[in-house]
């Protein structure tokens, strides 16, 4: 509502009017507005686009580069809230490569040239009123002739009769291929009545279900998780623009558009230079591609889809002929001088904006600011995507005693600005606390992306598997077996020997697919020995001995008292307002849990882990500085001297508005000054104290300690381990890991220390820039330069100490002018940590290292980084190297030089294109996270860790050491969790199932093995009821109507949790009889249970199917008349129903 006030204000401005009467005249007019600040300009063009006067026109905007034209795109599309806004980027992946297409980018430019063919096709005016937002890079390729463009649109309506073959041979003239399951633009897929389609105008694909030959309703789906999102009535399928057309069937973007656009631009004279620049480049890059076509192909295997095979300068405009098509159009050109000034059409118009001033975060500096407008009575408006954020502002003026009508509105623009004319102040959140704003850009999904992380999970025929009863074995795919004449399918695992083993599909939970050290080879295991169970026992046991050493000390601190710290007060809601990144869910929430575990009575004792570059230190801050504000001290303990330092100036810099000092201690410091140093802690003159292990020396007293911060715990020594655990008991602690605890370890670790786990990369932390490159010494120079002008240093990682210094003067010579120093683990430790303080101190601008810098050397002024010969790296290595950069708010690079992708092995090409897919922070997390996992388990619970989990295989470790923790809970610490036992005391954890019934998924309802298995593992780990509705909802909608075999398979499923509950190890259905196998334990406490006492009144009341029998040492209840897995579902809910009436189920 408030926008629309504001958006009023320039619709009724008279400048605005006199444009829009300009626009709109036969004559092309050529118009210059001077004096347009920060995002003034997107108002102006919303408020013109939004009149009645101009509802023909549509709008050109030409900005200098992709970023530019991507804030203004966001900005205008936020504040018009109009749908017909496009972004229209160049097409292709990298610079200088006119063949490699990015499919993001091809479904943009298509998306935005269909809507626009179609409104001139369809000769509505109204419809015609689009805006395309570009750049120089993309204006220089053409586009499709629209007629073209319309004659080739597949439509396909809701109830149309399709003629299934010949729609699909047309498919495959279009240039799309078939595959399994669909991915990414150009793939389409059948299945029964399920047809699939990716269309390249659109970001998510089709899902065309039909009945016989009619349409019977027509979806879009998330190709991510393949399922259906909401239904549609009719859809456009697109083919690729860039490739299916002939080069004479093109034209200029501005050829392309209706006679009645308006160009708006900004700077003609820099977008004709960009021009002119990628005329040259393309120059260059077909002359080395016909010097190539003579020399033997190489067979790369880059998908087809995503390649331009022939390019020829006709596939370009070139500037002089662009100028002279621009001219012939109405043009609008913001800036200081016009550059096509037009004698008898030119018009100035003047407006008077500025840009918002830079306050660097000084509250009082903005409120003065605000105030001395308010008097001139201008109207004020603070816009924020985050709500919270306008509260945050609020809460500081309030504070701070600054009443400040401002209007919130709770919608992003890029720049602020303040308009003199119109008497209004438009400031943006992330400019006042001077965070990086973050620009979207529509996805398109790519194939990659989504089966990386899948093929993690899923299970191929020769990948190595672990059972929990007999060991590691090689999985060789599903079979189908026989029983009474009924097909069932079953996982055949091979064993030592040649030994085979069939688990049932509904056991599927009992296996998992071994997962050691990369590339490490476990040894195969023996049907029938007990190798495997002693080795079961004594990992068991081991794990007991440190997991009840964790819970011990957990109860000793539960009951001793500590200080409370008092509730926040305006200084911690500054100081946590200021913060340059937005917070993310997870790490408010650690920040809550921290706060919260301060202010209770009892010592904190808190574990924080995330990965690099996600904000752990950001909640040390805050919780130091509380500690602060109650007139307590903080100690910050970390394991290296360059760390110390670090730490030293990142808090520093925070704290620097805050009445705090800071101080730390390392061995730079001579023996003087750490006297020095050590009276003014014990005086309380240093509220914060930042130090290696020698902050733990006897030598060292404070005045009064509030909390003890640790980073990194597991790389102390043990006895500086002994002297954190006696403090521990009486301070509060805070300990910090990058390295990630295993989310299955985390539960299991709940009950013996408090973790919060931030999981979520920060969202306004820039994507860092990832490309593959080959060694080329040109890119290097100019990679290196670009970096040391804007004022940055730059990372060269060679992993090979002995040519460090070869390469070190190998880029000297490349760059004369620069400094450059080199590092590496073998150095002496002080020379290293000189070296790496120089460099922190900017002493150097290139520092050429091996892979040290992985392990937490945090340099935010370092936003490049070259990896040389990154085929060699593993993928968590890579992942490590790049969370180095870009950790400040300007944008980082990363190149990994690695030689041609044709002659690299197939699993490196994989590593490298993964990585440079996932250019986000975190997302590459889930990738290195199993790699991670193994080491990150391993330091939690002991270095001797690491052997037993190379043995058994990380998901089989974490089964063991769930299974440890819970009977260490039931058994030795039961009174410490008296509350959670009586909550469940299950007898049994696991019920087999085994009957003659032909229960699995027919090959005619899914096709793929693969598919098979993983939908068949997915079945078998859903926890609820809910899980299973959710889980069925998705088999309708990816396969259709779900077959009664695969209903059977639910209702088993639902039997074996009804089962648990009531205490059954196993049910056998043969020959309509069902026998129930109870607990096999005969001195378990079960048979004293209420439950068992339920079962035996059950059977003599409830019913007279069922007869109770002893065979040998085990009770069996025999049930007659069951004759399908409904009837079994009946008996057993009725019995669990009469067993436990107060659950209702």
């Amino acid at each position: 509502m408030n926008l629309e006030v504001l958006l009023n204000l320039y619709r009724n401005d008279p400048r605005c009017f006199l444009l829009a009467d300009r626009i709109v005249m036969q004559q092309p007019q050529h118009l210059h507005i001077n004096g347009i600040h920060g995002s003034a300009s997107q108002f102006l063009l919303a408020a013109i686009h939004s009149m009645p006067s101009t509802t023909g026109t549509n709008h050109v905007v030409i900005l200098r580069d992709a970023e530019e034209a991507a804030y203004f795109h966001n900005t205008l599309e936020n504040i018009s809230q109009a749908l017909d806004i496009f972004y229209f980027p160049s097409s292709f992946k990298n610079k200088k490569n006119y063949q490699l297409l990015n499919s993001s980018h091809v479904m943009l430019r298509t998306e935005a040239l269909t809507k626009i063919a179609s409104a001139t096709a369809g000769g509505n005016r109204e419809a015609a009123k689009k805006i395309i937002i570009t750049y120089p890079e993309a204006l220089f390729e053409k586009v499709v002739f629209s007629k073209k463009l319309t004659d080739n649109i597949i439509s396909i309506k809701q109830a149309d009769e399709l003629d299934v073959n010949g729609m699909l041979e047309k498919f495959v003239n279009y240039g799309f291929t078939r595959t399994d399951f669909v991915y990414e633009p150009g793939q389409f897929a059948v299945r029964g009545g399920i047809l699939d389609i990716y269309s390249f105008g659109n970001e998510k694909p089709y899902r065309i279900e039909l009945f016989g030959n009619e349409v019977d309703s027509i979806r879009i789906f998330d190709p991510e998780n393949q399922l259906s999102e909401r239904k549609l009535l009719q859809v456009n399928i697109i083919p690729n623009v860039e490739t299916q057309f002939e080069t004479g069937d093109k034209v200029s973007l501005i050829e392309f558009m209706p006679a009645n656009t308006v160009i708006w631009m900004q700077d003609w004279d820099f977008i004709r230079e960009k021009i002119e620049q990628q005329q040259e480049d393309l120059g260059i890059f077909l002359e080395q591609k016909n010097a190539q076509k003579n020399s033997p192909v190489s067979g790369e295997d880059e998908n087809v889809l995503n390649r331009k095979v022939d390019v020829g300068p006709n596939d370009f405009i070139n500037a002089g002929d662009m100028e002279k098509q621009i001219s012939a159009r109405h043009i609008i050109e913001i800036g200081k001088k016009p550059y096509f000034p037009d004698s008898n059409t030119a018009l100035n118009i003047s407006f008077s904006t500025k840009e918002q001033p830079a306050f660097n975060r000084q509250f009082n500096l903005l409120i003065k600011n605000l105030q001395d407008y308010e008097k001139e009575q201008y109207n004020i408006f603070i816009f924020a995507e985050n709500p919270r954020q306008l509260e945050r502002l609020y809460s500081i003026f309030n504070d701070l005693k600054a009443d400040i009508p401002f209007t919130p509105i709770a919608i992003d623009i890029h720049e602020g600005f303040i308009d003199d004319d119109l008497k209004i102040i438009c400031y943006t959140d992330h400019q006042v606390f001077q965070r990086y704003h973050k620009y979207k850009v529509k996805q398109a999904f790519s194939k990659n992306k989504a089966l990386t992380l899948k093929t993690l999970r899923e299970l191929q025929p020769g990948d190595y598997v672990s059972h929990i009863d007999h060991g590691v074995g090689v999985y060789s795919g599903l079979q189908k077996i026989e029983a009474n004449g009924k097909l069932q399918e079953a996982v055949r695992i091979q064993y030592k020997d040649g030994d085979l083993l069939y688990v049932n599909i509904s056991s599927l939970h009992k296996i998992s697919k071994y997962s050691g050290k990369e590339g490490s080879i476990p040894k195969m295991n023996k049907l029938g020995s007990d190798v495997w169970n002693k080795l079961k026992e004594k990992t068991k046991k081991q794990v007991k001995d440190i997991a009840s050493d964790l819970i011990r000390l957990y109860a000793r601190r539960k009951s001793q008292l500590g200080f409370a710290h008092s509730p926040d007060n305006y200084m911690q809601t500054e100081l946590e307002a200021s913060f340059i990144y937005e917070d993310t869910p997870d790490q408010a929430k650690a920040t809550e849990d921290v706060k919260r575990d301060m202010e209770k009575d009892s010592p904190m004792d808190r574990l924080v882990c995330g990965d690099v570059g996600f904000g752990k230190t950001e909640v040390a801050i805050r919780a130091a500085f509380k500690s602060c504000a109650d007139g307590k001290q903080a100690a910050i303990l970390v394991p290296t001297t360059i760390l110390a330092y670090q730490h030293y100036k990142t808090f520093g810099e925070r704290l620097r508005d805050f009445p705090v000092t800071v101080d730390f201690i390392n061995r730079f410091k001579s023996a003087k000054e750490k006297k020095e140093t050590l009276k003014k802690l014990e005086e309380g003159k240093i509220d914060i104290i930042i130090g290696t292990h020698a902050l733990l020396g006897k030598d060292v007293k404070f005045k009064d300690l509030g909390i003890m911060i640790i980073d990194e715990e597991q790389k102390f020594g043990v006895s500086a381990k002994e002297k954190l655990k006696q403090l521990r008991a009486t301070v509060d602690s805070l300990t910090l890991t990058a390295t990630p605890i295993p989310r299955t370890l985390q539960f299991s670790l709940m009950g013996a220390r408090d973790l919060s786990i931030i999981n979520t990369p920060p969202p306004n932390r820039q994507p860092i820039q990832t490309e593959v490159m080959q060694f080329n010494e040109d890119a290097i120079r100019d990679i290196i330069y670009y970096e040391t002008e804007r004022g940055g240093q730059v990372f060269f990682i060679h992993n090979r100490v002995k040519g460090l210094a070869e390469m070190k003067s190998f880029i000297q010579g490349l760059c004369p002018d620069i400094s450059i120093a080199y590092a590496h683990g073998q150095m002496e430790g002080d020379e290293l940590e000189d070296t790496i303080l120089d460099f922190m101190d900017r002493k150097y601008d290139v520092l050429v290292c091996t892979n040290i810098v992985e392990s937490g050397v945090d340099i935010p002024n370092v936003n490049t980084i070259i990896v040389n010969n990154a085929h060699q790296f593993g993928l968590s290595d890579l992942h490590q190297l790049r969370g180095r950069v870009g950790r400040s708010n300007k944008k980082a690079f990363c190149y990994l030089i690695a030689p041609p992708m044709s002659t690299m092995p197939a699993d490196s090409r994989k590593r490298l294109t993964t990585l440079e897919q996932y250019s986000d922070l975190g997302s590459g997390f889930q990738i290195a996270m199993r790699d991670l996992d193994i080491r990150g388990a391993g330091n939690l619970l002991g270095g001797e860790q690491s052997g037993f989990i190379a043995e058994i295989g990380f998901e089989m470790y974490q089964k063991i050491l769930d299974e440890a923790i819970r009977e260490l809970k039931r058994n030795e610490f039961r009174e410490l969790y008296k509350e959670e036992i009586s909550k469940q005391d299950d007898y049994v954890s696991d019920c087999s199932i085994d009957t003659d019934l032909e229960i699995l998924i027919p090959d005619d309802y899914v096709e793929s093995i693969t598919e098979r298995l993983s939908l068949y593992s997915r079945l078998d780990n859903c926890e609820t009821e809910n899980d299973m509705q959710l889980f069925h909802t998705e088999l309708n909608d990816r396969f259709g109507p779900v077959p009664e075999q695969v209903e059977d398979l639910f209702t088993t499923l639902r039997c074996r949790k009804l089962a648990v509950d009531l205490g059954f190890e196993k049910l056998f259905l043969k020959n309509n009889l069902l026998k129930c196998f109870f607990v096999s334990n005969p001195e378990s406490p079960y048979f004293q249970s209420d439950t068992f006492t339920g079962i035996l009144s059950f059977l003599q009341t409830g019913t007279n199917k069922g007869k109770l029998k002893q065979v040998g040492k085990n009770g069996i209840l025999f049930v007659e008349d069951i004759k399908d897995m409904n009837n079994l579902y009946q008996f057993l809910k009725k019995m669990h129903i009469s067993v436990f009436p107060k659950t209702g189920s």
